[in-house]
């Protein structure tokens, strides 16, 4: 007869083996997830890098500010709105344009603040509440001032508007 093996009171032995193998596939198990994640993870900061790469080079398309540029700042523009004489707004901004493209600039930001201020003196409270209305200002203000100068200043930039 073949030997069984037992504890010292008699008993079967039982569990070493099982044990045994729970920490294997323990072990297993937590390597494998730890191989999983740390994939996961690089994968996710590849995907975020090119994001932000592409991010970034939409934002240097749009904004495409290279070579000779300057910049003339159109000063500070104070004006009643058209609805009211108690509402005030107050506008600064500034043009750039190629360097060289503007004969006078000093003439031709002149022209703008007079074209600016006539402008703002028809706008009512209500254009240029929220976001969309300042920035249908912003297209409006551009539109003129490229008309102004026959398409010789790039932008407009707004750099203050206070309405009080």
């Amino acid at each position: 007869m073949a030997a069984s093996k037992t504890d010292p009171k008699g008993e079967p032995k039982k569990g070493k083996g099982w044990i045994a193998i729970l920490a294997l596939l323990t072990l297993v198990a937590g390597g494998t997830g730890g191989a999983l994640g740390y994939y996961f993870l690089s994968t996710v900061e590849k995907a975020v890098d090119a994001k932000k790469q592409e991010e970034h080079d939409k934002a240097t398309k749009v904004l495409a500010y290279t070579g000779d540029l300057s910049t003339r700042s159109v000063g500070p523009l104070v004006s009643n709105l058209a609805d009211s004489g108690d509402t005030w707004i107050r506008f600064e901004g500034s043009i750039i344009y190629k360097t060289g493209a503007i004969q006078t600039p000093d003439i031709a930001v002149a022209e703008i603040r007079q074209d600016i201020l006539a402008y703002l003196r028809t706008v009512s409270l209500a254009q240029v509440e929220g976001a969309s209305g300042l920035q249908h200002l912003r297209e409006d203000l551009n539109e003129r001032v490229q008309l102004r100068t026959k398409g010789a200043v790039r932008e407009l930039v707004v750099e203050t508007l206070i309405v009080q």
